[in-house]
């Protein structure tokens, strides 16, 4: 087994990982095995990358031989139990379960139980759609972050360059097989910055600005709608706008503006207690029976659901979830929700961040 050390010290990472975890105590891990298999396959390369002595730096156990499979594994775990969470690229599908199991056939007595886990890859393939990305491959991601790597070859090609080397060791083919690893490492922590796209959506904003806007439309209508200006948590390395359900988003470095729509025009506030009310057809509305003693039979019936309701017209902002009461729809069987845009939730900021919020996870639901 040989054991190489590594230090980052130009790296510098565009991400606060702090805001998903303690940096202290993650260790970043990758591997390199002979196959896809691990009933067939061993793990040849263990890789990790940790923060320490205000410097990333990476530590490789290289298995020189087959032979020395056990040895890196008990190398990793021992150098791991000073960590509580584990961060990998896929390695929920493959690194994790493949130790395990080669831990498991080799009788090693190892587990992952006392570690929490942040896959990069799950993270990032809720934003593939929107950014746009191939796939969501880890050189993919680089080359959307424009990061350059020495590194030419992937996994699979590697597996016959170990091969080779196993037969007839050479300085050459060593350097390759741990250049990929290590660029592995290194590219982890280099993309971390593309977290930030999904923290858009999972984390809190803050609204800093709330203004009216009036446009007129492709057929000349004049409309109207509200722009807030957010700070978001994590800046996003590059530049990004996109729609949905007649609500836009530009995104860049860590500020963002979300134009929502405002749609004036009466809609109808249903009341709950439908068998407490009368429905009264002639005026369209519904009348608690307390009240409505006092109305002609003729004009009246019992309510339903659909019908226990009053009308006002005012002006509203739409909702996707039941995130501000009371809220209003157009009929009752409508799915789409909206909050009236009085003069009191216009001067209410926390109000407009928990309603920014809402609308950000309803852009991300929808790619």
């Amino acid at each position: 087994m040989k054991t190489l050390n590594y230090n980052f010290k130009q790296l510098k990472i565009e991400y606060d990982l702090s805001s998903i975890t303690n940096p202290q105590k993650a260790l970043f891990v990758d591997i390199e095995t002979t196959g896809l298999s691990p009933r067939t396959a061993s793990i040849y390369l263990i890789g990790v990358c940790f923060y320490q002595n205000n410097n990333w730096n990476a530590i490789q156990w290289f298995a020189q031989n087959l032979e020395d499979e056990a040895d890196i594994i008990h190398a990793f775990f021992a150098f791991a139990a000073d960590y509580s969470t584990l961060i990998h690229f896929n390695g929920n599908q493959f690194d994790l379960p493949f130790i395990k199991n080669r831990c498991e056939l080799l009788g090693l007595n190892y587990s992952f139980e006392a570690f929490e886990g942040i896959d990069i890859y799950k993270r990032v393939s809720l934003c593939k759609h929107f950014l746009q990305l191939p796939n969501c491959k880890q050189t993919s991601i680089e080359k959307f972050l424009h990061i350059h790597r020495e590194d030419k070859y992937n996994g699979g090609e590697l597996i016959q360059l170990y091969q080779e080397y196993t037969k007839n060791p050479t300085t050459k083919i060593e350097t390759l097989l741990l250049l990929h690893n290590k660029e592995d490492l290194e590219g982890m922590l280099k993309i971390l910055p593309i977290l930030s796209y999904g923290d858009i959506f999972n984390k809190p904003v803050r609204t800093t600005k709330v203004q009216a806007n009036h446009y007129r439309d492709l057929n000349g209508k004049k409309q109207q709608e509200l722009i807030l200006r957010l700070k978001l948590i994590n800046a996003v390395p590059i530049p990004i706008s996109f729609h949905a359900n007649d609500c836009y988003i530009t995104i860049e470095g860590d500020h963002a503006a979300l134009r929502v729509p405002v749609y004036t025009e009466e809609l109808k506030y249903f009341y709950t207690n439908y068998k407490e009310y009368y429905y009264l057809p002639m005026e369209d509305i519904a009348m608690h029976k307390s009240v409505a003693t006092f109305v002609d039979k003729e004009h009246r019936i019992p309510a339903t659901a659909a019908t226990c309701y009053t009308r006002k017209y005012s002006s509203y902002l739409p909702m996707w979830d039941y995130i501000l009461e009371p809220f209003f729809k157009r009929e009752y069987k409508s799915s789409l929700l909206f909050y009236e845009l009085t003069d009191e939730f216009k001067t209410n900021r926390e109000a407009f961040s928990k309603y920014a919020s809402h609308i950000l996870e309803m852009l991300g639901k929808s790619y």
